[in-house]
């Protein structure tokens, strides 16, 4: 999971869209190999984790020891928070993590630092597909034009492209657009939505807290078609809001 520029939402994709592949009942796994910068922890309420991804890639503790369980089962790897566990980690070490989890897994996504750093360029040749999480804007689609050469220059197929944070602003680069200038497909549209953001002041996958939400239904969208099943929309409630709240205050009548 790959952008050219910090702010995309990268992480918040690369959560919601591993815990959807696991609820759908894929063996998934997460890793979080922005090792300066690392956030996946914060959404899944994994931040005092004891042993995280630095530990391992400093050599200080096994693998099989920094994997925990998230929602629906989906398996996370996160990275740690302390300045002293950056300093010790060593990024080569990812490709060895990777090629140990690799073959039990159905999907591993790998939250690759946002830009061409030398953590970002060494998650992207860990990787053997990715995907580019970019904003309808020109500057973000500049940016992961530039991670995309980079990712073809190390034998890394770009799958497609995660257009999060839509709006339907009319200064927006639209769907069309954005295949265009970045010769890939655009596999789903996320439109901006408040309950991903209070889902993570909760510890929470917006796909766990609030499963019918725009943007929840798009990430099982997603996590549906790389999964190659159909994806069924949830139907909507027939009572509406101001029913429900009567019922509650009064009960039936």
């Amino acid at each position: 999971m790959a952008s050219g520029k910090g702010g995309t939402g990268k992480t918040t994709v690369t959560a919601n869209l591993g815990t959807a592949l696991a609820e759908l009942g894929a063996e998934t796994y997460i890793l979080d190999a922005d090792i300066a910068m690392a956030n996946l922890g914060l959404i899944l309420r994994m931040e005092d984790a004891p042993v995280t991804l630095h530990d391992v890639l400093a050599g200080e503790a096994d693998i099989e020891e920094a994997i925990y369980e998230g929602p629906h089962g989906v398996k996370v790897i996160p990275a740690g928070i302390s300045l002293e566990g950056i300093r010790k980690a060593n990024p080569d070490r990812l490709r060895d993590v990777v090629e140990h989890i690799i073959d039990r897994a159905d999907f591993l996504l790998i939250d690759a630092p946002a830009g061409l750093g030398r953590d970002a360029i060494t998650a992207l040749s860990a990787s053997t597909e990715s995907l580019l999480v970019v904003n309808p804007e020109i500057a973000s689609i500049t940016d992961a034009l530039k991670v995309k050469a980079v990712a073809e220059r190390v034998d890394t197929q770009i799958t497609g492209a995660v257009v999060n944070r839509v709006t339907k602003d009319k200064t927006e680069l639209t769907k069309e657009e954005v295949e265009k200038i970045l010769e890939t497909p655009v596999m789903v549209e996320v439109p901006e939505d408040p309950e991903v953001r209070r889902a993570a002041a909760f510890g929470e996958p917006v796909v766990v807290r609030s499963p019918k939400s725009a943007a929840a239904q798009a990430f099982k969208k997603l996590a549906a078609e790389l999964v190659g099943i159909e994806y069924e929309v949830p139907v909507p409630d027939k009572e509406g809001v101001l029913s429900k709240v009567i019922k509650g205050l009064f009960g039936r009548r």
